[in-house]
């Protein structure tokens, strides 16, 4: 939503500020100018990158309506699942956890978190780093260096989108120089026409470059840097249980590891330890 907002108040203060200045705002429509800036960049931003990855960018900008995918509630599950995890290990043993790594979402450990369970990506992360613990006989310090290369390429496989889109609006400015030359081959065939006709075509001819920076700062840009900030965001959930299972493994109680995983969250999404105690207490 902050989004919108933010377009809103760019197209408010340049168009407004533009009118004040007793600007026409007709002048600034420019049809042909936005086929020739929108086409030409939507057409490089198709032949530059995969098909996965403009699925993905139209779905991260989509996401952005939404808000952040993981709220203070779901790093409340989150914790809580973590700490039933291990609990169990601790109790049990880790040979304990093979019946509910092997299928989560049938798992009673797991399925007391439907919201988590639907999350694959994350479910797959925890599962994958408990069988590593479980069957591997990993120390801590090789499974910190395996998990750091794996989130390493979870979050520039995620984060593509955005650098795609990015990328996209380096470019905007240069379709607006092309919209603009453009305009002004046009202008030049009508050299010896009516003054005011040749002012148009060159005022129109300057609409596309002012509308290619417009949109690759005002608009395109912004878009990329939110659609980057919420996947640094989301990857906050991955390295919650980074930091737990590490803890964990090194032989810290359960409510101490999930302290860790707790401590690793950014301050908006992190519940505080009385409120997490007060729910792990009730779901005892």
């Amino acid at each position: 939503m902050l989004v919108i907002i933010g377009f809103i108040v760019v197209l408010v203060s340049v168009l407004g500020g533009y009118v004040l200045s007793h600007g026409s705002i007709a002048a600034l429509w420019q049809p042909y100018e936005l086929l020739i800036i929108f086409g030409g960049a939507a057409g490089a931003f198709v032949s530059s990158n995969s098909m996965e990855i403009v699925k993905g960018a139209m779905r991260d900008m989509l996401a952005l309506l939404k808000g952040p995918k993981y709220r203070k509630q779901d790093y409340v599950d989150l914790l809580s699942l973590l700490y039933d995890i291990f609990v169990k290990m601790r109790k049990e043993g880790q040979l304990a956890m093979e019946e509910h790594i092997e299928n989560p979402s049938q798992s009673s450990l797991f399925s007391a978190y439907p919201r988590l369970v639907a999350e694959h990506h994350l479910i797959d992360f925890i599962t994958d780093c408990l069988r590593l613990i479980v069957g591997g006989s990993m120390d801590p310090h090789e499974l910190e260096q395996l998990l750091d290369i794996e989130l390493e390429s979870h979050h520039h496989e995620a984060s593509a989108p955005a650098l795609a889109v990015q990328k996209m609006a380096d470019a905007l400015p240069g379709f607006g120089i092309v919209a603009a030359v453009l305009g002004i081959v046009i202008t030049m065939k009508s050299i010896d026409g009516d003054a005011a006709v040749i002012g148009e075509h060159i005022a129109g001819a300057l609409v596309g470059t002012f509308l290619g920076i417009l949109l690759a700062y005002g608009f395109v840009g912004p878009l990329a840097a939110a659609m980057e900030g919420r996947v640094n965001e989301d990857g906050k959930a991955f390295e919650c249980v980074k930091v737990g299972l590490l803890a964990s493994l090194r032989g810290y109680n359960p409510m101490v590891a999930v302290e860790f995983a707790r401590k690793s969250l950014t301050s908006r999404a992190r519940p505080n330890f009385q409120d997490l105690e007060a729910h792990l207490k009730t779901a005892r």
